[in-house]
């Protein structure tokens, strides 16, 4: 019996491919950029499984052009680069990557807000460019951070991996809002009061953005939220950039109606807006909110795992359509 075709979008770690190549006759993409959208539906052909990561967007019109596909299987947590309803309503179970990335992408949530209280990439600059000259009382002067308000916005597994961080770390006053409360019991362990979303844009201090993506949430944070949030306060966004109105947080830190933020996410990444580049209370980084080597490496076993339980007749371990994996089951 010839193997089942599969195709490995983006470069991946030498162990996962010979985990594939052993049960599949695998096409391989190894360069750095992604394929085009013309040079993916070719290269699916005859495929009936995929392993993608945040960069290939897997399209209804996508779908229609390559019929055996059967599993699409996505080395991020994040999924709105895939039309999840378009798969499910033609047999493609979708699968992504969560729990693996949780404590590290919180890790990196609390070192941006740290980063961005102390202005310490304003600092990092300055010294660099041979502006530190003297000492004064008030000399790049940024936020406390313990002791403050923290607030999350999104209270998945990140959200409260930071209230911990937080709450525990920093003695941090934890707030939050949520589409649905949290139970009774987590809200005390936490620390944790749950707000609305105006009051929690009204009392933080440091508002955490970990909140999925979808059109109900696209610029969820724009020009009336930041009219809400104190002007000493910083806005740190690691969850995805099309949550935030850029033009928006642009002209509210041009302006100084907040104080700072803190970005891992953009709109349109990997390009960012110029404006953004100009301003000096942002800390960028290059959406690398889950780049450790342990962890980068669970998420390519995990997709992995995914894929080839799938079309092995096993159960994939994190299906995001799970209507789809009990038909299949």
């Amino acid at each position: 019996m010839d193997a089942l075709k599969v195709l490995v979008a983006r470069r991946a770690p030498t162990a996962v491919l010979e985990r594939l190549s052993a049960r599949f006759d695998v096409d391989y993409h190894d360069g750095e950029a992604p394929l085009t959208a013309d040079e993916l539906r070719a290269r699916l052909q005859g495929r009936v499984g995929v392993y993608i990561t945040g960069t290939e967007r897997i399209t209804a019109e996508l779908l229609d052009a390559c019929p055996d596909l059967r599993v699409v299987s996505t080395m991020s947590v994040g999924y709105n680069h895939i039309d999840v309803p378009a798969c499910t309503a033609r047999g493609v179970l979708v699968t992504n990557t969560p729990d693996v990335l949780t404590e590290t992408t919180a890790d990196l949530g609390f070192a941006l807000l740290m980063a961005t209280a102390r202005r310490m990439s304003e600092g990092e600059r300055l010294l660099r460019d041979g502006g530190w000259k003297s000492w004064s009382w008030d000399f790049l002067a940024g936020s406390e951070v313990h002791g403050t308000t923290l607030g999350i916005l999104g209270m998945g597994r990140i959200g409260q991996a930071l209230a911990r961080r937080g709450r525990f770390g920093f003695n941090m006053n934890i707030a939050y809002h949520n589409r649905s409360r949290l139970p009774a019991d987590v809200e005390a362990e936490l620390g944790a009061r749950y707000l609305s979303k105006e009051d929690l844009l009204k009392q933080a201090d440091h508002l955490v953005l970990v909140l999925p993506y979808s059109a109900a949430s696209h610029h969820a944070v724009g020009g009336p939220e930041l009219a809400l949030m104190k002007p000493t306060a910083t806005l740190i966004n690691i969850a995805r950039g099309g949550i935030v109105d850029e033009d928006a947080l642009a002209a509210a830190l041009r302006d100084k109606r907040i104080a700072a933020a803190g970005l891992d996410v953009f709109e349109g990444e990997p390009k960012v807006k110029p404006v953004l580049l100009t301003l000096p209370n942002i800390v960028l980084t290059p959406h690398i909110g889950s780049a450790t080597m342990p962890t980068r490496l669970a998420m390519a076993g995990l997709a992995a795992d995914n894929l080839l339980a799938a079309l092995t007749g096993g159960v994939a371990p994190t299906p995001v359509n799970v209507p789809v994996q009990r038909q299949a089951a």
